[in-house]
C-alpha cells in the first residue's frame, strides 16, 4: 500500500536565492531567439562568467528580470523553455533526483528541496483516488511574466519526472491561466530508478542528501534583506562588493540598507564576513595561493585577508591548506557543476 502522506514543500513562496544554472538555461534561450547574452542579463548586474561558476546563486528578482527579457523576444516560450529542463538543470538537487531509489522518492526529494530549483509556481502534491496530483499556483507570480512562468514551471516538473523512469510516467498535465495541475497514476510512485546497487547506491544517496542539507543550510540561514544581501555581495566580491553598489541593485540607500540590515539583527560587514569567510576555507583549501584567494575575495592587499582569517580561525590562511581534507590528501576535490547542453 503506498501511503498518502507527501511532505509539504520548503518554501512557502518564490523569492528565495537560487542556483545560477536556470538563468544560465534562460540566456542560451534568448540567444536562440537572437539576444546576446549580455544582453539577455541587461539590468541584472550579472556577467556571463557567473554563471558557469560552480555554486553561484542568483536573487529571484535577477531571474525575473532575464524571464522579462526573454518574454519580450520570444513570447509564449514558457513551456518551451520547461521542457528543455532535465534533472541536470537543478545542480545538487538533480544528483538526489537521480539516486531517489524510487519516483515516490524523487518526489518527495523535490518538495524537501524546491528551493533548490528554479521554481516560481511552487509545487504541492498529494494523493487523490489513487492518483498522484501536483498543484502548481501561480496566482500569486507577478502578473506579466505569470503566464510564462506557470507554463516553465509546469512543464519542467511534467518534462523532469518522465525522465526518470524509462516510457515516462504517463502523466496528464492541465494548463490554466493562474494555475496548473499535473496527475499520475499512484501505482507510477513504486517504480525503482535506474540506479546503481548495493554499497554504492548507498553512498550515492548519503551524498546526495548531504549535498542537499549543505546547499539550504547556506541558502536559509538568512531571510529577508540579509539573505539578498549575501547573494548580491557573493556577485560583487571580487571587486570588493562595496555597499552603495549592493544597496542600488535593491533600489534602496545605503543609509536604509543599514536600517534594514539593523532591524534583522545584521551589519553590512557581518554579512561581508560570512561571505568572505567559508570561501576563504574553501579556495585556500584547494591550494589556491593567498595572494590569488585574497583578490577573489575583493581584499586590496593580502596582509588584510591574514588579519581577517586570524580573526575567523585563529591562525593565518596557511593553517586552512594544511588542515583541509583536498590539501592533506593531495587529492582533486569533486565539485558537481550540471553539463552544458544545447537547447
Amino acid at each position: 500500500m503506498i501511503p498518502d502522506n507527501l511532505p509539504a514543500p520548503a518554501a512557502a513562496d518564490w523569492d528565495f536565492p537560487r542556483s545560477a544554472l536556470g538563468v544560465a538555461l534562460l540566456v542560451r534561450h534568448a540567444v536562440r531567439a537572437g539576444l546576446a547574452p549580455e544582453a539577455a542579463l541587461a539590468g541584472t548586474g550579472l556577467a556571463v562568467d557567473h554563471l558557469e561558476a560552480p555554486g553561484a546563486v542568483v536573487t529571484a528578482a535577477q531571474e525575473l528580470r532575464v524571464v522579462r527579457t526573454l518574454q519580450r523576444h520570444r513570447p509564449g516560450s514558457g513551456a518551451e523553455v520547461g521542457a528543455s529542463y532535465d534533472a541536470s538543470t537543478f545542480g545538487v538537487l538533480g544528483l538526489a533526483l537521480l539516486s531517489s531509489r524510487t519516483v515516490r522518492d524523487a518526489v518527495e526529494v523535490a518538495l524537501r528541496y524546491v528551493d533548490l530549483s528554479h521554481a516560481f509556481a511552487i509545487p504541492r502534491a498529494g494523493l487523490v483516488d489513487g492518483r498522484l496530483v501536483v498543484d502548481l499556483d501561480g496566482s500569486g507570480l507577478p502578473a506579466d511574466v505569470r503566464a510564462f512562468l506557470l507554463a516553465r514551471d509546469a512543464t519542467a516538473v511534467d518534462t523532469v519526472l518522465a525522465s526518470l523512469v524509462p516510457g515516462g510516467v504517463g502523466a496528464r498535465l492541465s494548463l490554466g491561466a493562474d494555475r496548473a495541475r499535473l496527475e499520475v497514476d499512484a501505482a507510477e510512485l513504486a517504480r525503482p530508478l535506474p540506479r546503481p546497487t548495493g554499497r554504492a547506491a548507498a553512498q550515492v544517496d548519503r551524498l546526495a542528501e548531504q549535498l542537499c542539507l549543505q546547499a539550504v543550510a547556506r541558502r536559509r540561514e538568512r531571510t529577508g534583506v540579509a539573505q539578498k544581501v549575501r547573494v548580491l555581495i557573493t556577485q560583487r566580491l571580487a571587486a570588493g562588493a562595496p555597499m552603495p553598489e549592493v544597496a542600488s541593485a535593491l533600489g534602496l540607500s545605503e543609509r536604509t540598507l543599514r536600517r534594514r540590515l539593523g532591524a534583522a539583527g545584521t551589519t553590512y560587514r557581518e554579512l561581508l564576513e560570512e561571505v568572505r569567510a567559508p570561501l576563504a576555507a574553501e579556495l585556500l583549501g584547494a591550494g589556491l595561493p593567498v595572494a590569488e584567494v585574497a583578490r577573489r575575495l575583493g581584499y586590496a592587499e593580502t596582509a588584510a585577508l591574514t588579519h581577517a582569517h586570524r580573526r575567523w580561525a585563529g591562525g593565518p590562511p596557511s593553517s586552512a591548506r594544511r588542515e583541509h581534507p583536498a590539501f592533506t590528501q593531495r587529492s582533486p576535490r569533486p565539485h558537481l557543476q550540471a553539463p552544458s547542453r544545447t537547447t
